[in-house]
This record gives structure tokens, sequence and C-alpha cells, in this order.
């Protein structure tokens, strides 16, 4: 059967969606000072506050997984109802008694609750783009760096010293983005309903090696990817501090290094369909290895300027590969377990994440910062093994 190209403005209304719901996902990391402050948090709390969220996706992706939820039921409504209740989740950072526990909850909750926009974004952009779907998952995840950015610019330029309206914010333009994919996108016309509840059928996926492969190297870029999205701000100001230079709003520094990244994906997604999709997840697991060799000279040097031109360099390098690997999995997934496969194998990459995080949490109370960002370099060298041995 023969479907009919999807428009344009269907891809740029997901990547929108996508955008807006995923600003959820560092809503606390922007404003983890303010939020320290009032509610008495350790110096600890950044690390562990970002690793719940992981804790929680890994928990929903699992539970996606499981009962095949976007492969069994209609996926923007999926994404809908996430999104409604991720916004409600994380509202609760403002409420006035919170302590450390319930911030993690709350963070839980959220995170639980990306397990239903983030993956089901890229299976609804699967089931509009069976053609170029590398390009089309490019913008996709450019879409989720500018959004998981978003936060640190809503505090750079927020004129209210009070938190609360970046949450807030966060809150409604995340419900917002779950709306606009309900009423403007809907379900594709590539989507296969899966055949009911089949627990067995997740575990069968990495019998496939091509498959296998894809999902490894998916679980190397993650190793490095939130892990340098975390702490590559803090070793920042480390460094500012270090070298005695005044470093203008550090909150919109941080939504740089961050958000530059989807012009990686983008170029990544542009390239894809004339390079291949192995080639540009190659170029981009190279680069971001060689900035995690190079890490610890640059940032041992007595000016600042070369440490933010390697960490904007490294943030530009570090996610492209991200929806390469992506496509890669989704097209050596069964049509009528694309979904499942999808959310399983983020759900897998995210549980890496905290270790990552927690790694490097770990060493930055006992190692200088230049050292900090050096063990992240296993994810691109395990990322490009598994490129190496997949097909053609």
């Amino acid at each position: 059967m023969k479907f009919k190209p999807a428009s344009p403005a269907v891809l740029w209304t997901i990547v929108l969606a996508q955008f807006c719901c995923t600003s959820l996902w560092f809503a606390s990391n922007a404003v983890i000072g303010p939020i320290s402050e009032a509610y008495g948090l350790s110096e600890t709390a950044l690390g562990h506050l970002t690793s719940t969220v992981q804790l929680g996706f890994i928990g929903g992706t699992l539970i996606f997984a499981w009962y095949s939820f976007s492969d069994r039921f209609s996926p923007s409504r999926v994404f809908f109802v996430s999104a409604l209740l991720g916004a409600m989740a994380n509202l609760g950072l403002n409420w006035v008694d919170n302590t450390l526990e319930s911030l993690l909850a709350f963070r839980f909750l959220t995170g639980f609750f990306l397990a239903g926009i983030y993956p089901v974004g890229m299976k609804i952009a699967a089931d509009h783009f069976d053609k170029n779907l590398g390009r089309s998952l490019g913008f996709l995840v450019g879409a989720l760096v500018l959004g998981t950015a978003f936060p640190h610019l809503v505090e750079g330029v927020n004129w209210n010293p009070d938190f609360r309206n970046v949450i807030w914010s966060i809150s409604l333009i995340a419900a917002l983005g779950g709306l606009v994919v309900l009423i403007f996108v809907g379900d594709g016309p590539h989507r296969q309903a899966g055949r009911g509840f089949r627990p067995r059928a997740m575990f069968a996926l990495f019998k496939q090696s091509e498959f296998k492969y894809a999902a490894f190297g998916y679980f190397g870029h993650m190793w490095e990817l939130y892990a340098f999205w975390t702490f590559a701000p803090v070793v920042m100001l480390h460094m500012a501090r270090s070298t005695e230079t005044s470093l203008p709003n550090p909150s919109l520094w941080s939504f740089g290094i961050i958000a530059i990244g989807s012009i990686g994906c983008v170029l990544a997604g542009l390239g894809s369909p004339r390079y291949g999709i192995r080639k540009m997840a190659f170029i981009a697991l190279s680069l971001s290895g060689l900035c995690c060799l190079l890490s610890p000279l640059i940032f041992g040097l007595s000016a600042l300027w070369p440490a933010l031109i390697l960490l904007i360099f490294w943030g530009v390098a570090v996610i492209p590969d991200s929806p390469m690997f992506s496509s890669l999995v989704a097209k050596n997934a069964n049509p009528d377990l694309k979904g499942t496969a999808l959310t399983l194998v983020n759900g897998i990459g995210f549980a890496l994440t905290i270790v990552s995080i927690q790694l490097i949490n770990w060493i930055s109370i006992r190692w200088s910062f230049e050292f900090w960002l050096f063990p992240l370099v296993a994810g691109p060298i395990l990322g490009l093994w598994c490129l190496r041995r997949m097909g053609s």
C-alpha cells in the first residue's frame, strides 16, 4: 500500500511539541541554586535530582514497553496524557513544604511521564515519515536538545527572582505541547497496531544482530550525553573561579552549551540521506570522544576561553548520533514493535545515565575538576565499536 508523504508541517508540529514537553527534563537543574536555598539542599542535590528524573524515565519506559502502550494505543493520545501529567508533576517543585525526599518524588514522576513523551514522539515521527527517517529524527532530537536547554534560558532572562515562575512557565509550555500533538498531528499512516500484550517480545528484539549493535551503540552515546549536560555548566563555573574570570549570566552560557547541540542534530539529519546514518553517527561519536580525551588538558589551562570553546564544540558533537542510533533501532525492529523497541532502548540507555551521572558526582568531590568529564570517553569507544560491527 502506498501512502501520501506527510507534509513538512506535520514534522515541524511534532518538533515544536517535543521541544515544549522535553523542557520538563532539566527544569530543576536550571534553578538548582534558588531551589537549594529555599529547601536547604546540599551541594550534591543536582546530581541526585537529575538521576531521579532518569530513574523515573527508566521506570516509565519499562512500564510503557512491557505493556506496549505506544503500539497498542493511539501514540498521540499517549503523548498528550503523558505531557499533561508530567506538567502537573513538575509543578510539585513549587510546593512550599518541599523536602529533598518530596523533590525527588516529584522529579521521579516527571521522569516517569517523560517516557510517554520522548520515545513516543519518535514513534509518531516514524509512523509519519518512513522515508528519510534519520533526517526527521535529527530535527526531532534537535527539539529535545532545545527543550532540555530551555529552562536555563528561562532562568537566564527571568525578570523575577522567584524560581517558581520558571517552574510555572515550563509546566504550561509542556501541557500546550501535548495538546498540539493531540489536535494537529494524530497517528501516522505507517502505524501498525500491536497485536496485544506480548511482554516476551521485548527480549526477542535483541536476538537480531543489527538491532543489538544499534541498541548498544545508543547505550554508549547515553553514557556520555546526560552526564555532560549535567556537569558541563558546573565545570564551566569552576573554571571561571580558578582563572578568576568574570562570567556574566552563567545560565545563558549553560543554555548555549546544551542548546547548540540542536545544530549538530539538524546537520546530521540533513547529511544522513546523502552520507548514510552510520557514517553521521560515527563522525559525531569520534568528535565527542576526542573532546573527552582533550578535556583534562584544556580545563587545566589558566584561561577560561579555551574551555568555553571546547564545551561549545562538545555541545555540538555530543548529541547528533542520538537520532542516528534511534533511526537504526527503528529500522531494525519489527514494524509492529517499533514503539516498544524505541521505548525499551531509551529506558536502558537512561539507566546508564544514572551510573555515569553518579560516577561524576562521586568524582566531583574527590578529583580536581579538570578530570571530571574524562571518564565519559568510555561511551564513544563503545558506540564506535558497535558501528564498526554493523553491516553496511
